[in-house]
């Protein structure tokens, strides 16, 4: 269900050319936001954008990649340029977890996936917030995080502190910025069915039947359209008392 609750507002989606990002999108588009859609895929990202246009909405998209503070800077500046503004971000972009123990985990992929995951979601807070301080009339940012930022993971190490790392910047800059009416809040989406999740059943040779019950209370995955929902309501003026806070969307994971 949605309604024209970010009517009038311009959102930036990291990582919105697929999986939650992507359904994050569309959503946002159908509640009339202008989305940016911004993300490394540039065929997959452009066709979101003709989608979102084909069924009325306003996009556009922008290729970044988010370890990199000039790109994020530069995609920051094309959503002011083309919208005029910026009043909601959403850091979702990541990177597949990695798959080894403690004592072996890969040096180069801990380096790699950190700059994505962490840095990456650090630098585009950085110039996003600069954009709305300089605005002056508030903003929302929701910083995607994981059910691994609360409940470690085995044979995850860097994921899992990546997203350790996701929830503690969220409550610093929700911290400093409370005063100018910037709401800094994070889901921590669970077991969600996307391309990433798939990928990761294959590797390790699982299927949903016997391992969603062990990550969910319904004893399903998630839709990446729930945690879409989750995130438009801290998008949305609904949420304006709401910051430096998660919302858990892990079906019950983390309270057992």
């Amino acid at each position: 269900m949605t309604f024209p609750v970010l009517e009038g507002k311009v959102a930036i989606i990291t990582g919105a050319a697929m999986g939650m990002g992507e359904a994050t999108t569309r959503l946002f588009a159908d509640a009339k936001a202008k989305v940016v859609i911004a993300d490394f895929n540039e065929e997959k990202g452009k066709e979101v954008v003709e989608s979102i246009k084909a069924n009325g909405g306003e996009a556009a998209f922008v290729k970044v990649d988010v370890s990199n503070s000039e790109q994020v800077q530069a995609m920051v500046k094309f959503a002011v340029d083309t919208y005029g503004k910026l009043d909601v971000a959403v850091n979702n972009a990541a990177l597949t977890p990695d798959d080894k123990p403690a004592a072996e985990f890969d040096e180069d992929y801990w380096d790699r996936l950190m700059s994505v995951d962490l840095k990456g979601a650090a630098l585009c807070m950085k110039y996003e917030l600069q954009q709305m301080k300089a605005q002056g009339h508030g903003g929302s940012i929701i910083n995607i995080s994981s059910v691994s930022g609360y409940r470690p993971q085995p044979n995850n190490i860097a994921y899992v502190a990546a997203k350790h790392g996701v929830v503690g910047i969220t409550k610093v800059a929700a911290l400093e910025n409370g005063p100018e009416n910037i709401r800094v809040n994070s889901v921590a989406p669970g077991a969600i069915d996307t391309p990433m999740l798939r990928g990761a059943l294959e590797q390790f040779g699982l299927n949903e039947e016997e391992y969603a019950p062990q990550l969910s209370l319904l004893n399903r995955f998630g839709q990446a359209e729930e945690i879409a929902q989750a995130t438009l309501w801290l998008a949305s003026d609904a949420s304006s008392y709401v910051t430096g806070t998660t919302i858990h969307a892990d079906a019950g994971y983390t309270s057992r």
